[in-house]
């Protein structure tokens, strides 16, 4: 495995793979640890995240230089992951966060009710994009849950992989409680199959989510997939121009695009659909592209070549049926890891950019008469990760949330996670959800407790 800085195109570091036997090896101590670690009482467990969180806080550059170094991400957004990944940490510190104590059901009984209980190994499979937080949102709440956690992460990223094991160890945490593996894709099902691992999660493709959940299906193993997004931003005639605009450029050219949960279609009223789209394409022009170590850039490279290659065959297949280059629509002539912040109308449903997800910084504007039309082409895709709607009239905001296929909808605000709220799709985007107590237990037994 090879770690490549793709800003400048050298390697970084290089890694042995773990073979089967130091897997093997691997989870057999984890499942150990497991039967310690459930048993930790929680203030110990949320001394030792207050530690993780304390460290986070402290190395937060240097943490932010591996992120921007491995994958392209502009150091202050790098900066922002470690900051929300401290945050989660210092949120998980409390049972209230977790959700998990035991809970009592009125019934004839002299006692009945719920306590949610550990279940063991949880393998995750996770992405590039955000290296840091992707992985916490799913091991801090399952490791405080009494759960221990494996990872198997992006090869790109295999220098921040292990330095968030090296994290969890220098805080304290028992050495088989968060364990790291370098491991081709490959392998991963022998992995899920293995008899100490009892749920998988994945963030990734919904090619890649349809592989894991078959892999876990057949033996019976809990699954939770975040896949990819498509999400729709609807703008209505009444709602905040400068605010909607300032978000929609803030939302998808966040990582260079490479967000699943990123605004990727904006559905724009006709009545405003000239104005606002002027103002996203003077926006879109402004942003500084260069080298993601400095403070000033806004758009880094993307994090491997063959995801440009990927964004600029939609665009080119996009125009070639018909779509309209308002901005961008091309790599950057000073570095061709770059691909320019793209706005495209005149598109059409069959069209690449359209019905596929775009997870590069390439946006569609595409106008609206009617609140129903609206609803019509927001629902009008495979996937249902996330939706906002920007309206100052709130009939018209409560019937669009009520509507929409979709795990999340943000009014007048762009679509995010955050810790205190369950995070996940619908449809191609997957099933499932990581964080708040609805996250928490997705990997907990639910046991139900009678005493007559």
């Amino acid at each position: 495995m090879q770690s490549i800085n793709p800003f400048t195109g050298k390697v970084i570091a290089s890694y042995n793979d773990h073979t089967p036997e130091d897997v093997g090896l691997i989870l057999h101590k984890m499942n150990q640890g497991f039967q310690q670690w459930r048993s930790v009482d929680f203030e110990k467990k949320a001394s030792l995240l207050d530690d993780l969180g304390n460290l986070l806080l402290k190395q937060k550059d240097q943490l932010a230089a591996l992120i921007t170094q491995e994958m392209g991400k502009p150091i202050k957004e790098s900066i922002s992951e470690i900051e929300k990944c401290a945050w989660l940490c210092r949120h998980h510190v409390t049972h209230d966060a977790l959700g998990i104590s035991p809970q009592s059901i009125q019934t004839e009984a002299k006692y009945s009710g719920v306590q949610f209980e550990p279940i063991g190994i949880i393998f995750a499979i996770m992405p590039w994009n955000f290296p840091f937080w992707q992985v916490f949102r799913f091991a801090v709440p399952n490791i405080m849950a009494g759960n221990v956690a494996l990872l198997k992460h992006a090869p790109n990223v295999s220098g921040c992989s292990l330095k968030i094991e090296a994290l969890f160890r220098e805080a304290g945490f028992p050495e088989d409680v968060f364990r790291s593996i370098i491991l081709d894709a490959s392998f991963a099902e022998d992995v899920i199959a293995h008899k100490h691992v009892k749920g998988v999660t994945i963030t990734g493709s919904a090619r890649a989510g349809r592989s894991v959940a078959a892999a876990a299906g057949r033996q019976l193993k809990k699954v939770v997939l975040e896949l990819g997004g498509s999400d729709p931003l609807i703008v209505f005639e009444d709602a905040d121009l400068q605010d909607c605009c300032t978000c929609a450029v803030n939302s998808r050219m966040l990582n260079a695009g490479q967000v699943c949960i990123a605004a990727k279609r904006f559905l724009v009223h006709e009545s405003i659909f000239e104005s606002f789209t002027n103002q996203l394409r003077e926006a879109y022009e402004s942003l500084l592209l260069g080298d993601p170590a400095q403070d000033f850039t806004q758009i880094g490279p993307m994090a491997r070549p063959d995801l440009c290659d990927e964004i600029e065959r939609q665009v080119d297949e996009s125009v070639s049926m018909g779509a309209k280059i308002l901005a961008g629509g091309k790599r950057w002539e000073e570095n061709d890891a770059f691909y320019m912040p793209t706005l495209l109308v005149n598109v059409s449903r069959n069209m690449p950019v359209y019905k596929e997800e775009t997870f590069g910084p390439v946006a569609v504007v595409i106008p609206f008469s009617t609140k129903e039309e609206a609803l019509n082409l927001a629902n009008d895709t495979v996937y249902g990760l996330g939706a906002s709607v920007w309206t100052t009239n709130e009939a018209t905001a409560r019937w669009m949330v009520d509507r929409l296929e979709a795990g999340a909808v943000f009014v007048n605000s762009t679509t995010k996670s955050d810790p205190r709220l369950p995070f996940g799709g619908t449809k191609q985007s997957g099933f499932g959800r990581e964080l708040s107590p609805f996250g928490v237990r997705e990997f907990l037994n639910l046991k139900t407790v009678w005493f007559q």
